[in-house]
């Protein structure tokens, strides 16, 4: 007699619900309603109130877009931002967050390639993309979002985020909606990359990906119900890396900042007892470098990525009681895919020894299950801290595809893992460690530079805040290193390149160094190379 294996497979709703963050707004703001859900400036608002202000947009929302349709989201990291992670996919329609600074040209394409039916836009930039948007053959609705606190003032002319609220009807039980979705593998959000190498491709996100990836950032980032969490890290990119909705999963404090500056930052430290936040290694030292830095009176953890902080920031965030986090990822995988999980023997060693381990980007995120180097082949290559190839990641926390580009989805998940085209090596323990993206590897008379390894170098030294290297043409070698370089204190050229002599190959070493006030970056922290290329040519 045959006897049938035990099956797991689900068959009632008793055992089985789609995967969303939306439901953790359902059950933050059931279980504590009365906690402190949102802080901007005066703005104050408990869970209770943070939930009726998204039930509102979403009824509104709802008599003008369908499910599967884009509203786009052009702001700051204001309140209403943070309200649009939850109303736009409650109706079954696509969260589209942009980044102010872009141009009217860039807010046009997208509007265009994303079919954008509605656009809600900050006053600082209202005029710039009611015009991008007012020259497409279907223009989208634009809405202005005012912010009275700390924004410029309104131009005046279009219609405002409180005026579109004024026309919700009232909240029944047919439009109160419910915190689950029909479809776990539906679109949550479009986030579009930077289109640094051609136009910006636009990467969908699904609500199981991103109810993973914001499940996994806030238990890897020690997030609790008494956390503060500071928004440093624009909510823009990659969805705020989740975070719009891992915050809220644990039930914690969202403090909005307008501007990353200084002053704003040491503000929320001192009168919102901050316990979080997240930026790139430009923002740790914006902390340190500041005249109120002081130990501060609670633990605070900072997760940075872009580039790994030197020994120098080390050191200045330990001084102040602040943990650095080191994780590492793209715009294709929610933001963070890999974190640097210290081992319990690094807190022996010295701050130089353990940034040297700390600059390596880690091992897989709960929500991935591996990371390998691969050849040009695909083969995959071993984990001997030597071997250099290219970065690839699977699991959960990799995006569903690039909307409307097949051939490029194609492209990125070749061979079953997607392709980060970032080179690295993978170390016998498992962590692997960035050496360059593919487009920044330096070839010189044949051989390989990796610009990271010589930044690494320049960092080490004590008079450099910050640096970038580039290849710039040359004649007899194909290409040369040539280093940017902001200082602290004053020193010169020849230091730096004797610097560099002790502890890279002759070969290696910039032909040139240059003394900058100030490196151009992101407004996600990474640098622009494109633009040095620019000065260089």
């Amino acid at each position: 007699m045959t006897r049938s294996s035990p099956t797991a497979t689900p068959t009632s709703a008793a055992s089985y619900e789609n995967l969303t963050p939306l439901a953790f707004l359902g059950r933050t703001a059931g279980t504590f309603p009365d906690r402190e859900a949102v802080v901007y400036g005066n703005r104050r608002s408990t869970y209770a109130q943070f939930e009726d202000e998204v039930q509102k947009l979403a009824r509104t929302l709802a008599r003008s877009v369908q499910p599967g349709q884009v509203v786009s989201f052009v702001a700051p990291n204001i309140p209403e931002m943070l309200v649009a992670h939850y109303a736009v996919p409650l109706i079954g329609a696509i969260l589209n967050p942009l980044n102010p600074r872009l141009a009217g040209r860039e807010f046009s394409y997208i509007f265009e390639h994303s079919e954008t039916q509605i656009v809600f836009v900050d006053s600082e930039v209202a005029s710039v993309v009611a015009d991008a948007a007012a020259g497409l053959e279907n223009p989208p609705a634009v809405i202005e979002l005012v912010d009275d606190q700390f924004g410029p003032s309104p131009t005046g002319h279009l219609p405002t985020y409180s005026d579109f609220l004024a026309a919700a009807p009232e909240q029944t039980a047919d439009n109160t909606y419910t915190y689950n979705v029909a479809d776990e593998l539906s679109a949550i959000t479009l986030n579009y990359t930077s289109g640094t190498t051609g136009p910006p491709k636009g990467v969908l996100y699904t609500h199981r990906g991103a109810y993973l990836s914001a499940q996994a950032n806030a238990q890897h980032y020690q997030l609790d119900g008494d956390s503060k969490y500071l928004w440093t890290l624009p909510m823009f990119h990659c969805n705020g890396w989740t975070m719009t909705w891992g915050t809220t999963a644990t039930a914690s404090t969202h403090v909005c900042l307008r501007a990353v500056r200084q002053d704003a930052i040491w503000d929320a430290f001192e009168h919102e007892n901050i316990s979080h936040l997240c930026g790139a290694p430009i923002v740790a030292a914006s902390i340190i470098d500041s005249e109120r830095a002081r130990p501060l009176d609670r633990p605070v953890r900072l997760v940075t990525a872009a580039s790994a902080p030197p020994p120098s920031v080390i050191e200045g965030l330990e001084g102040l009681g602040i943990t650095p986090v080191h994780v590492y990822g793209l715009t294709e995988t929610y933001g963070p895919a890999t974190i640097n999980e210290p081992q319990d023997h690094w807190s022996e060693l010295t701050s130089t020894q353990r940034a040297r381990l700390l600059a390596r980007q880690g091992v897989p995120m709960l929500q991935n299950a591996q990371v390998a180097i691969v050849d040009p082949t695909g083969k995959q290559l071993p984990a001997d801290g030597e071997s250099q190839g290219e970065v690839v990641i699977r699991g959960n926390g990799v995006m569903a595809g690039y909307h409307n580009n097949p051939e490029a989805t194609a492209e990125a998940f070749a061979g079953g893992w997607f392709h980060t085209g970032d080179i690295g090596v993978q170390h016998p323990d498992g962590y692997i460690q960035l050496m360059d993206r593919l487009k920044d590897i330096i070839i010189s008379g044949g051989e390989n530079i990796s610009s990271i390894e010589i930044e690494g170098v320049l960092h080490a030294h004590p008079a450099v805040s910050d640096a970038a290297v580039i290849g710039v043409a040359d004649e007899r070698w194909g290409e040369r290193p040539v280093a940017y370089v902001v200082v602290n204190e004053e020193v010169s050229t020849d230091e730096l390149r004797e610097h560099c002599r002790a502890s890279l190959a002759g070969f290696k070493v910039p032909d040139a160094f240059h003394l900058i006030s100030e490196l151009p970056r992101s407004s996600t922290g990474k640098i622009r190379k494109t633009e040095l290329r620019d000065i260089a040519d």
